[in-house]
């Protein structure tokens, strides 16, 4: 069964809980909640409810989506590094940014990217072969650094080596081991200028992130100027107006959407492809099967469409372990949900966590079963209780290339690597910016060797052998 945090005595201090939630708001929550349509906390800072019923989900997140804006209280710990991003605005001015971010990730234009991810997937397929020996291999930084390239070579068609992306990437990681999900700000309303108490690493952090990117910015800037800027998701955001005022991003506003789109498109991928990797390498039948699949692969975009249970493994892992596990938006008048009254300002939760792993909604709900999205019953409860990219006017418009590039890499890894885990070492998920291993993953990784000899006398062979466990 995939590892699950245990969850916190049913009754414990205030203190006791806030102390927990600041160290992992997965294991700080009482079991009760996997089972539960909503669940009320009051702490002398604010009132919060957690929301799993379907009916008020549909009302928060898409019929009266204005009516409940997102909360400030998580924002202002992420503003150092976000600014004010797509991830963190409201109101007309988050309306504008999509107007003008939305476009480029609209129909055909995923095609344009997927020669960026094809190029970042072999370039993660060969930097793994030296560690591909049998011992084990800390699986994250992997991923991470394969969902960095990704998002370097589609934003700014720049690989994950160029000088800038590598400061970039190792700038982001420090700053997110020093960065907790919650600061004094999560506790105490204050207006924007109130002093945060983020820790010096931090600021330092999101400080140099942001000069780095102002620096990408500066460049493509100039390279749009001069007519030599490459087609890329970069250039297209850059370069669209909005359709109401005409007026594109300024330099600052850009920097604030590259780094959501960094953290969005980079860490939570990161988070994905490794829990992924560690799911299919405790079931190897399955892995199997997935890698018969990538090796009939054609490679082009248009086979995409044939990688189905790899992308079924996606949204198992997705479900299992949403990188982000929590939502939370706020009244902004009073409301009454199941019969009980919220004052305005009171938080509403949103957790994709237990959502994913409700015991009303899903069959056998803590197991890894990729099969179950082939299922009507599967289908029918990803209709009301799934939501790992949230849902409505605000669902993440990156998620159909989220999914794109979760099956390319995947595609490539499974094609050439087997994975296994190693004995006795479960991760412990927890959640921080996203939801990783406390103390990292760890697999076995070998060649897929015989792949060579069974390509030359047949897809047909090879794919038997694959599922023969070869």
């Amino acid at each position: 069964m995939p590892p699950k945090p245990v969850a916190r005595a049913a009754r414990v201090s205030l203190w006791r809980h806030l102390k927990l939630f600041r160290a992992d708001i997965l294991s700080a929550q009482p079991a009760r909640l996997y089972r539960a349509w909503m669940a009320e906390f009051r702490t002398p800072f604010f009132r919060s409810v957690l929301v799993n019923d379907p009916a008020l989900l549909r009302l928060v997140l898409r019929k009266r989506p204005g009516d409940f804006p997102k909360s400030g209280r998580i924002g202002a710990g992420l503003r150092p590094l976000l600014g004010a991003s797509v991830f963190l605005t409201n109101g007309a001015t988050w309306k504008r940014q999509r107007r003008i971010i939305d476009p480029a990730f609209e129909g055909g234009r995923l095609k344009d990217s997927f020669a960026a991810m094809r190029a970042a997937a072999d370039a993660a397929v060969a930097r793994l072969a030296p560690l591909a020996g049998g011992a084990p291999v800390e699986i994250e930084p992997q991923a991470s650094h394969a969902a960095a390239d990704v998002i370097f070579r589609t934003l700014f068609s720049i690989p994950i080596e160029h000088d800038t992306a590598a400061a970039t990437y190792r700038a982001f990681h420090a700053h997110q081991r020093s960065q907790p999900l919650l600061n004094l700000a999560a506790f105490v309303r204050g207006p924007r200028w109130m002093p945060r108490l983020h820790s010096r690493e931090t600021r330092a952090t999101a400080r140099r992130i942001r000069g780095l990117i102002a620096d990408l910015v500066a460049r493509r800037a100039a390279a749009i100027a001069d007519g030599s800027a490459p087609p890329d998701l970069a250039t297209r955001i850059m370069t669209t107006p909005d359709p109401e005022s005409g007026a594109c991003f300024s330099p600052e506003e850009m920097v604030d959407q590259v780094a959501i789109f960094f953290l969005a498109g980079h860490e939570t991928s990161a988070s994905s492809l490794g829990w992924t990797l560690y799911l299919l390498a405790t079931h190897p039948e399955i892995q199997a099967r997935a890698a018969a699949e990538a090796l009939a692969f054609s490679g082009d975009f248009s086979g995409l469409s044939g990688l189905k249970l790899i992308r079924d493994c996606t949204r198992e892992a997705l479900r299992l372990y949403p990188p982000v596990p929590m939502m939370v938006r706020e009244t902004v008048a009073p409301e009454r949900f199941r019969d009980r009254g919220l004052p305005r300002r009171t938080q509403v939760v949103l957790s994709p966590w237990h959502l994913h792993r409700h015991e009303r909604f899903w069959d056998a709900p803590d197991a890894f079963d990729p099969d179950r999205w082939s299922r009507e019953e599967g289908r029918a409860s990803a209709r009301r209780a799934y939501m790992p990219f949230s849902a409505g006017p605000r669902v993440c418009p990156g998620a159909g290339f989220a999914m794109a590039e979760a099956a390319v890499l995947l595609a490539a890894l499974l094609a050439r690597y087997r994975f296994a885990p190693v004995e006795g070492d479960v991760p412990v998920p927890v959640a921080h910016l996203t939801v990783r291993s406390k103390n990292g993953i760890r697999l076995r990784v070998t060649p897929r060797e015989q792949l060579k000899s069974c390509k030359i006398s047949g897809a047909n062979s090879c794919k038997n052998s694959i599922r023969a466990g070869v």
